[in-house]
């Protein structure tokens, strides 16, 4: 449980709105109650059938409730692009973040930078990070997408004004080696000065107050391993990392309970580092992306997901996307159930638990009051 005094419960942001003040405070309150919030990413953009039908998502479809935590990503917007990486039109997003914080739930965003060096995607590693920090040949650059997103995230407020609070989580797994910024391809001073320049310039020069800061990393062994790039108490307020369970294609029962075996286990050990060290510097945590790519295990929510995490002082998980059939690969990628689905049963019961909370409950939470 979470006993912290409450003047060690402050955004780094000290112009932050009073409604991203309340939400971080509600945030570790959700964690003394250990009341788990599901989170799906681009929920309402489009499911495994279907893409742009208002009002519809997948977990409403098997539940008959919104998740409480919607995640975005505006990989993208540094071109002034009309759609997301995924294909999700901007405008459409600002009005979904726009709804769903009236409606009482919590927005995150993920942002895949393209390479700001090479114009690759984020997944292409040429070396880049040195190059936009101050100083660097493309920081001026850099700063030109900064604009941008400022642009978008200035926009998300309520007709009568009110800005809707965002967990942003910028420069995401970053201690793994599969994106431009990732361990391998920048020193850990580059990032940490990369990461403080883009929360002082948002926060500073562009006046931006409604963003919780968010660190986050993939798997990891140790505390060491966790904050080898942490750029400070003064520079994050939430912690978080991602990992995935994986079994190869029609997994038979043995594989399917290695897998289960292997993933609880590395679950498990993240949280506990993690657990220990947010309480230690007294900031609030979370699972920020996790799955089971098409959930082939039928109780998977209620025997592996759930069982793992009760223990620990999460306030929110969320699962990645539901695109559906990927043609080019031609394969299924999905992470939450559709109507019909075999897990639709278990992903009931993991609904129905007291301290999972979906759209409803959290909507009487008041979180952002």
């Amino acid at each position: 449980m979470y006993l912290l005094p409450l003047r060690a419960q402050v955004l780094i942001d000290q112009e932050a709105t009073i409604e991203t003040k309340n939400l971080y405070q509600n945030l570790f309150k959700l964690q003394d109650k250990k009341a788990l919030l599901f989170g799906h990413q681009d929920a309402l953009a489009y499911g495994v059938t279907w893409k742009d039908v208002p009002n519809r998502s997948d977990v409403k479809d098997v539940v008959g409730d919104y998740p409480a935590v919607f995640g975005w990503d505006i990989g993208g917007i540094e071109h002034q692009r009309s759609h997301n990486i995924d294909q999700v039109s901007f405008a459409k997003m600002k009005a979904f973040i726009v709804d769903r914080f009236e409606a009482g739930s919590i927005n995150t965003i993920s942002w895949h930078m393209d390479n700001p060096q090479s114009l690759g995607n984020s997944w292409d590693t040429t070396t880049a990070v040195a190059s936009i920090i101050p100083g660097g040949k493309n920081h001026q650059l850099y700063v030109q997408w900064l604009d941008r997103a400022a642009d978008f995230l200035k926009e998300l407020k309520t007709k009568e004004g009110v800005y809707a609070p965002i967990l942003f989580r910028p420069f995401h797994e970053h201690n793994g080696g599969w994106f431009w910024w990732g361990n391998p391809h920048c020193s850990p001073d580059d990032y940490i000065k990369l990461w403080k320049f883009t929360v002082d310039y948002l926060k500073n020069k562009k006046n931006i107050h409604h963003l919780i800061y968010v660190y986050n990393t993939n798997n990891f062994q140790s505390e060491e391993e966790f904050i080898h790039r942490y750029p400070g108490n003064d520079y994050a307020d939430m912690m978080s990392f991602d990992t995935y369970q994986f079994a190869k294609p029609s997994p038979s029962k043995a594989e399917l309970e290695q897998s289960k075996k292997d993933f609880t286990a590395l679950l498990r050990n993240n949280l506990t580092v993690l657990q220990q060290y947010a309480q230690k510097n007294q900031k609030p945590m979370a699972l920020a992306e996790t799955g089971f790519e098409t959930i082939p295990d039928p109780t998977w929510w209620t025997q592996t997901l759930y069982a793992s995490v009760q223990d620990f002082d999460i306030c929110y998980v969320l699962i990645w996307r539901n695109h559906g059939l990927k043609k080019e690969e031609n394969q299924m990628h999905y992470y939450a159930p559709y109507k019909g689905h075999p897990s639709s049963s278990d992903f009931k019961n993991f609904y129905a638990l007291p301290n999972v909370y979906f759209g409803k409950k959290t909507k009487a939470l008041n979180l952002y009051k």
